[in-house]
């Protein structure tokens, strides 16, 4: 111990123990927290040394710091934010399976807001170990334990630490493509970077590809856009005549169902529906559902989910659209073009804070008029998760601006009761619903709260009925993402009749099944169940050719999925994709028939081959559109540029009953057509926060103290 106590006093002797906990730490997150795919020897000898140069590299430029008041602070201040980039992706690792990026770390400060109830529920008691070791040395030499040295290394000598760790970073990378051929050239899949070349590794890594992002925007031109435009020309698929126009002029009313995935759909526990008014709605003839429809978001999950909704391009390889590009992008979505070519009034409900995303930015760009964030609401106590106000109060408590709005109206509901890590309260269980026992407190929980969002929108719908805005609308049913990640899926195998042996990344692939449902009413009840192939991305074209609304003059990636000529590759972010006879994961293709390995002949793999290279384009175009922002070059026929300024968020209210006011009789609002009546009293809810005050909680507040209430 003196001895390990005297070369600590020593500044290669701290430097050299830091490096080894360090190292010790990323090991730790490697086996404990990532799940890196590792096998055979080599990879795990690989990945045992790949921390060690970049530590070395990183720790080293303490060494330039000649003064001891400076060498120290430096030193440990370079542990503690390497610490700090290595437990954020191991938080970020636990809730998405993937690695953050310069994207997602410069978004952060848009989506932090109700972040910290899952970050809560995602910590380990393992977690200590990631910080003990900063705490002992502080400690140390608090107490004089360890000791400043004031002779400093040599110029000569600090830069030859440098130079080593430059050398054992090239030897790393070099061995690594030897073992992984063009790793940095095929990233398409980070985990693989991660596994062969370590966190910091990564994060310079990308960080050098969004600097290449960023002086590719400022270098675009508009010749850049005849590419993208002769792609999605060609890629049009004309509308379905039967259905072409059924909802023409009705309102449109998008529910986002947060996190549900379709194999919910129909699933009994215990010989109980999980979500039985889903189930009626889904068998019903006035709802045209899809049973093989995929989400197809990349790291910005719901944000990538309305990016497709809302525009029809891709989300980003890396990072959520809305919160890096978001404020700032060109966008000819849904809500300006039905309000520009169909009347319609345009808002969204959503119980957390305008920010949340970088939503209150990026809802001005797409042309939204209204958007009821949580400043409307009140969240105060056991009204709300970590995520925003609970469904049952959402519904309920946005009827009051919901009867204002003038019709027709393109409104969107975003639920977030449904949303790792899968939180309710005992008052808002349903006591006739048991769920599974399968010790996984994610899985099992899962099933509560979906059968809670099923409760909420059962609710919902009957006040659509009692008002009549049932019959003059057209209600679109669709899941997000994925509620249960691939990290859990094993222990949800049994629950679906599955072993967690057998279990693969078909499985996997198989489980990114959403559900997606237009419940038309009064259309001729000529609905029916499509197994059609289809994902996120065909939402847009489709739901304006219902509403007869022609999108050929517009850039969308996605096809109408009615449409005889509707391409049913579904393309996933990491360039993976299924098809309606193959699945293509990492490049290992399965039958969909049996799940097993295939056996291709010659012009099967010509075939499957023509569908990666299209995967591979189509997003390297809706990419390249987004990242250097072409639509600013693109004027649609009869399309005006939204202008983000014209739009305030703030006394929603207010702004309703002025123009109710103002048009007099000509108002459609559902509050004058009620004789000037309101009908919140019409909303019937058994949400028990309605009937009693709010209990005292120490749950994370969401309300935005600074936003203004607008009522």
């Amino acid at each position: 111990m003196k001895k390990l106590s005297n070369f600590a006093d020593t500044r290669i002797g701290l430097f050299t123990i830091l490096v080894v906990l360090f190292w010790l730490k990323t090991l730790l997150a490697y086996f404990a927290d990532f799940k890196l795919g590792v096998s055979g020897i080599f990879q795990y000898i690989i990945l045992i040394l790949n921390p060690l140069g970049t530590t070395m590299l990183l720790f080293g430029i303490a060494f330039y710091f000649k003064r001891s008041r400076f060498f120290y602070p430096v030193l440990l201040g370079i542990d503690a934010l390497n610490t700090l980039l290595l437990y954020l992706n191991v938080i970020y690792f636990r809730e998405f399976t993937d690695f953050m990026t310069i994207a997602t770390m410069t978004g952060y400060s848009k989506v932090n807001q109700g972040l910290s109830g899952s970050s809560l529920a995602l910590t380990n008691i393992h977690d200590l170990l990631y910080w003990a070791d900063l705490v002992i040395i502080l400690l140390l030499m608090l107490f004089r334990r360890i000791h400043f040295d004031p002779r400093a290394l040599s110029t000569r000598l600090s830069f030859a630490i440098t130079s080593i760790a430059i050398v054992v970073c090239g030897l790393n990378l070099m061995v690594a493509e030897m073992n992984r051929p063009q790793l940095l050239a095929r990233t398409f899949d980070r985990t693989y970077i991660v596994k062969y070349m370590g966190v910091d590794f990564f994060t310079a890594y990308d960080l050098v590809k969004s600097q290449h992002i960023n002086d590719m925007r400022k270098t675009a031109t508009p010749s850049e856009l005849s590419q993208v435009r002769k792609y999605t020309k060609s890629h049009y698929a004309a509308p379905n005549k039967k259905m072409y126009g059924i909802a023409k002029g009705r309102n449109v009313i998008i529910i986002h169902l947060e996190s549900f995935q379709q194999f919910i759909i129909d699933k009994k526990i215990n010989g109980q529906e999980v979500t039985p008014f889903l189930n009626s709605l889904y068998h019903s003839k006035e709802t045209y559902a899809f049973d093989n429809f995929f989400h197809q978001v990349g790291q910005g999950k719901t944000s990538d989910a309305e990016n497709m909704l809302e525009t029809s391009t891709f989300g980003l390889p890396q990072g959520s659209l809305f919160a890096t590009l978001g404020s700032d992008n060109t966008f000819q979505g849904a809500p300006a073009i039905l309000k520009q070519r169909g009347g319609y009034t345009t808002g969204v409900f959503h119980g957390n804070v305008a920010s949340f995303w970088n939503r209150n930015n990026v809802y001005k760009n797409l042309g939204y008029q209204y958007f009821f964030d949580s400043s409307y609401f009140d969240t105060s106590g056991d009204k709300s998760t970590g995520y925003g106000l609970k469904d049952k109060l959402l519904f309920a408590n946005s009827v009051k601006y919901l009867q204002n709005l003038q019709q027709p109206f393109y409104v969107k509901y975003l639920t977030v009761t449904n949303h790792f890590p899968f939180d309710l309260d005992n008052e808002d269980k349903d006591p006739n619903f048991q769920t599974t026992n399968t010790g996984d407190t994610t899985v099992d929980n899962y099933f509560v709260t979906a059968h809670y969002l099923d409760q909420s929108v059962q609710e919902f719908f009957n006040y659509l009925k009692k008002t009549g805005l049932y019959n003059h609308s057209i209600i679109m049913i669709y899941g997000d993402h994925y509620g249960i990640s691939n990290s859990e899926n094993k222990s949800l195998a049994s629950v679906l009749g599955k072993s967690a042996d057998t279990w693969t990344d078909f499985d996997n692939a198989q489980l990114q099944r959403v559900p997606m449902m237009f419940v038309i009413p009064n259309a001729g009840n000529h609905g029916y169940i499509s197994h059609t192939y289809g994902g996120e991305i065909d939402v847009l074209p489709t739901l304006m050719h219902l509403l007869g609304i022609s999108t050929k003059r517009y850039i969308q990636f996605g096809t109408d999925l009615f449409s005889s000529h509707h391409d049913q590759i579904v393309a996933f972010r990491n360039q993976d994709f299924v098809t309606p006879h193959y699945t293509s994961v990492s490049g290992t293709i399965y039958k969909n028939s049996d799940g097993h390995v295939a056996k291709l002949t010659k012009a099967q793999k010509k075939h499957l081959k023509a569908d990666h290279k299209h995967v591979i384009n189509e997003l390297r175009l809706s990419d390249s559109l987004n990242e250097k922002n072409l639509l600013r070059f693109y004027h649609p026929k009869g399309f005006k540029t939204v202008k983000p300024s014209d739009y305030n968020y703030s006394g929603g209210l207010k702004r309703e009953k002025r123009i109710e006011r103002k048009l007099g009789n000509k108002s459609t609002s559902l509050y004058n057509k009620n004789g000037n009546k309101s009908t919140v009293s019409d909303y019937q809810t058994n949400a028990p926060e309605k009937n009693h005050k709010s209990t005292d909680s120490n749950r994370i507040k969401i309300t935005n103290p600074d936003s203004n209430k607008g009522q």
